[in-house]
């Protein structure tokens, strides 16, 4: 099959941003009293509220929102370890050198995604978060978008993700999943550059 665009996802694939990830939730299941646990097992791919959602209905949609809410402002300002996962830059020049189009398609908002990927220096030509779409992965909303802006067929289209949520939505959305960091997809690889052997 031959590549028209590479769409990745952000926290996971391109960006370490797990301990910033772990200490809002951890304050969140502190402060709500939820098993941290249940939270750390089903969070990945997913946004706040979704994740939520799934953890504790219970709360209903008020608590949902606001608890949502406190998660994403705590990640704002939590920068000071966040950086690009190893051969995350060099994957990210090599698809820019073959001309290929990409995106970044995340279940953060655009202010979290701009922040975090401000910080480690990648600047997407596209990027499609949970501002752009109304349901989020494993949805293919987010990916069929990106598509679409590109101007790219969604079977043209190359997905790299970590979570099972992101894999799940790049198939749903028709494309091929290149799985990373143990996550397994179409392709799986164990470092990022390994990516650019499937665009040759």
């Amino acid at each position: 099959m031959k590549i028209g665009a590479v769409l990745f996802d952000m926290d996971g694939t391109l960006i370490d941003s797990h301990g910033a990830i772990i200490r809002s939730w951890t304050r969140i299941s502190e402060e709500y009293g939820l098993p941290l646990d249940e939270i750390l097992a089903v969070h990945a791919g997913r946004p706040a509220w979704s994740t939520l959602e799934s953890v504790a209905p219970w709360l209903g949609a008020e608590k949902i929102a606001l608890a949502g809410k406190r998660q994403l402002e705590w990640e704002y300002d939590d920068l000071g370890d966040i950086v690009a996962i190893d051969g995350a830059l060099e994957l990210i020049d090599g698809v820019a050198g073959k001309n290929l189009p990409w995106a970044v398609v995340t279940s953060a908002d655009e202010r979290l995604a701009r922040a975090r990927m401000g910080a480690v220096g990648i600047d997407p030509p596209l990027l499609i978060s949970t501002d752009d779409i109304t349901a989020p992965k494993p949805d293919p909303e987010g990916y069929l978008l990106a598509a679409r802006r590109l101007g790219v067929p969604p079977e043209a289209c190359l997905v790299v993700e970590d979570a099972p949520a992101g894999v799940a939505a790049g198939r749903a959305a028709g494309m091929r999943v290149v799985g990373v960091a143990g996550i397994t997809g179409d392709s799986t690889v164990t470092n990022l550059v390994e990516i650019l052997d499937l665009l040759s």
